[in-house]
């Protein structure tokens, strides 16, 4: 098969997806990587380029939510290329507005959400509101998260936050500082536990715990809501339940066992058979994990292998192996 990656500059080195990529590679496909913020596209003429439908078997994208990436993988799609998730699903999640309004119409757990075009007019919040967290609505990774006390510390943080854009204001749901991160690849369910961005003093160390079948529910649901095959979701655990604080497509599946290869393998699943094809959720609870693991910060780290500083190679030869 052939397959174009749209790799922003970010993650030219990280394991996602400079592993996915070898691993295709290794299988005899072919794979493009196009860098969405250092390339020329020809989008409406029509001598050999990277937007015609019959190019790739499938576009890929990993990219940061405000860059130039999601764009060209929408055109890729209206020139009728298969996208890997669905570019209208990645769009869904990647405007934090918009994926809140559609978590409420649906009956997800999400806290109240409040979207303010400039951080001037989150003043109008009450008092009961805080504390708060306040985000970038396009924002990724816990880039530029804060967590604000009151509204005299609103106050102070305007200056910082107008460059922000859209800002998404959320009130504080109490937790223990532990965020639960839920993979999903494969049409299985992989459950992470890590240190939430907003407890630094916690520490917590990064590791797979059990999955409990109440939010293997839940993070199911989510996939089929928002239209995602590859993702990740972020669970608090509050003092009434779970809640949903975050959704991601083609996340860094961290602690997932042999993670490249699943999801080079879903990649591929998905090229053939278009989004939602693949690899139905069949197994929530996914592979077992080590017996001493559980939903608490006392078991011993499990440590996260960085990938290694090389370079997302621009292209791979063709073939069929494994995986083919």
């Amino acid at each position: 098969m052939r397959l174009c990656f749209l790799v922003e500059e970010r993650y030219r080195y990280d394991g996602m997806p400079r592993e996915v990529i070898g691993r295709l590679a290794s299988w005899g496909h072919r794979v493009d990587v196009l860098r969405p913020g250092g390339s020329l596209q020809h989008l409406t003429g029509t001598l050999p380029g990277m937007l015609r439908s019959g190019d790739h078997d499938a576009w890929v994208l990993k990219t940061v939510s405000g860059g130039p990436g999601l764009t060209l993988l929408e055109a890729a799609a209206e020139a009728g290329a298969t996208t890997v998730n669905d570019a209208g699903a990645i769009r869904r999640v990647r405007d934090k507005a918009l994926a809140a309004a559609l978590a409420a119409r649906h009956g997800l757990p999400v806290p109240p959400t409040y979207a303010a075009a400039a951080p001037g007019l989150l003043a109008d919040l009450p008092d009961s509101a805080y504390p708060l967290v306040v985000k970038p609505a396009d924002g990724s990774a816990g880039r530029a998260v804060r967590l604000v006390a009151s509204p005299a510390e609103l106050a102070a943080l305007l200056p910082v936050l107008a460059g922000e854009g859209m800002l998404i204001a959320q009130p504080y749901v109490p937790n223990s500082g532990t965020d639960l991160k839920v993979y999903g690849v494969g049409g299985r369910l992989y459950a992470t536990e890590r240190r939430s961005p907003l407890h630094p003093e916690h520490p917590v160390p990064e590791r797979r715990v059990p999955l409990p079948a109440e939010i293997a529910a839940l993070v199911s649901r989510i996939g089929a809501v928002y239209g995602l095959d590859l993702y990740g979701v972020d669970v608090l655990l509050g003092p009434d339940g779970p809640v949903v604080v975050d959704v991601n497509d083609f996340p860094s599946f961290r602690q997932v066992p042999d993670a490249a290869a699943r999801v080079a393998r879903a990649v591929l699943g998905l090229a053939r058979g278009g989004p939602g094809a693949a690899y139905p959720v069949r197994n929530p609870a996914a592979a077992p994990v080590p017996p001493a693991a559980s939903v608490s910060p006392a078991a011993p780290v499990v440590p996260v292998v960085p990938g290694a500083a090389n370079p997302v190679p621009a292209q791979v030869a063709v073939g069929a192996g494994e995986g083919a």
